[in-house]
């Protein structure tokens, strides 16, 4: 269980972005083969928040009025006062997705969209094809979070402009050479780019919290990563549905709200071995909001469920989606 909680600083983060540790890769080193599978995801949170909170400065109120909703419903759900959200059945989430590239082969197919919704499907629903390695200590809190995933739109827009891409959110407009967010109060919008570069590594995707603005609602991720056998949807799509990192981005006793997560000192790599200690408990690595590798990781938890629950609850951030 968490015992220490972030500061309001740090609980206002916007965006969450991920990063892989490969070193000195450019446009022209990120190849078709490249394995996205041994990619190290590592987060660049503090950075892009300061910017955001630059920018926007209402946004730390907005994030801890979001937090409080929250702890309130938690807490009524505890107490009985009231049900769960989705107790009474699954949310159906429509998904536009937003294709921007520069060359063919980084126009997404279809086929590989619908993948990629197959996945997500998977994920939120407990039937992830690699959870009987599941260790017992962690299958009573395993939880189907009851959500389904569908296509509603495909949107393609060819840039030939551009080799790369920042996570400013500027392929969230087509102004700036991306594509529009579209009604982002009942649809969940994933942008889809080519090429997303950062220091020594490459941004695989990242989400934004409940709580910001509108207009850059969603998840962006680079086409390498979509698909069958990728994990980085569902890990973003989690941080838009309010999920922190299991670590708390911090180390032992700092805080993902979630008490069904151990204490982690900071994020897996590769596909590690079960137990793995940290922090006097056994590492849940196999969490969706850790890094493992793909294969490695197939669970949400009960904690984490009811955290997503309340975004969708009604005077939730996202309770137009649940109607």
């Amino acid at each position: 269980m968490k015992k220490v909680i972030l500061s309001l600083a740090f609980v206002a983060s916007v965006l969450i972005g991920c990063q892989t540790n490969e070193q000195n890769p450019n446009e022209n080193e990120v190849t078709e083969n490249t394995s996205a599978q041994k990619a190290e995801k590592q987060c660049f949170t503090v950075e892009v928040l300061e910017e955001k909170l630059s920018k926007n400065p209402s946004l730390k109120g907005n994030m801890e009025a979001v937090e409080n909703f929250t702890n309130d419903y938690l807490s009524k759900v505890k107490s009985g006062e009231i049900a769960g959200r989705l107790v009474n059945g699954k949310i159906q989430i429509p998904v536009v997705f937003h294709v921007i590239y520069r060359q063919a082969s980084e126009n997404v197919p279809l086929s590989v969209l619908q993948d990629q919704i197959a996945a997500l499907n998977e994920d939120f629903n407990m039937q992830n094809p690699n959870r009987g390695a599941m260790p017992a200590e962690f299958a009573g809190v395993e939880a189907n979070v009851n959500i389904d995933f569908a296509i509603e739109d495909v949107i393609r827009v060819q840039n030939k402009k551009k080799r790369r891409w920042s996570p400013d959110d500027s392929m969230k407009f087509t102004s700036k050479g991306g594509s529009d967010v579209v009604n982002p109060q009942e649809f969940l919008n994933i942008w889809i780019v080519n090429y997303m570069p950062y220091q020594t590594g490459q941004i695989l995707g990242y989400a934004q919290f409940p709580g910001g603005d509108w207009s850059t609602d969603g998840v962006v991720l680079a086409y390498r990563f979509v698909g069958r056998t990728q994990r980085t949807a569902s890990h973003e799509v989690g941080h838009w549905m309010n999920l922190r990192h299991i670590w708390g981005d911090g180390g032992c006793g700092a805080s993902d709200f979630v008490a069904d997560t151990p204490d982690a000192d900071g994020p897996s790599r590769g596909c590690p071995s079960y137990p793995t200690v940290e922090c006097g408990s056994a590492n849940m690595t196999m969490n969706f909001m850790d890094y493992s590798d793909d294969s490695c990781m197939y669970m949400f938890t009960q904690g984490q469920k009811a955290r997503m629950d309340a975004v969708f609850a009604p005077g939730g951030f996202r309770a137009t989606m649940a109607d």
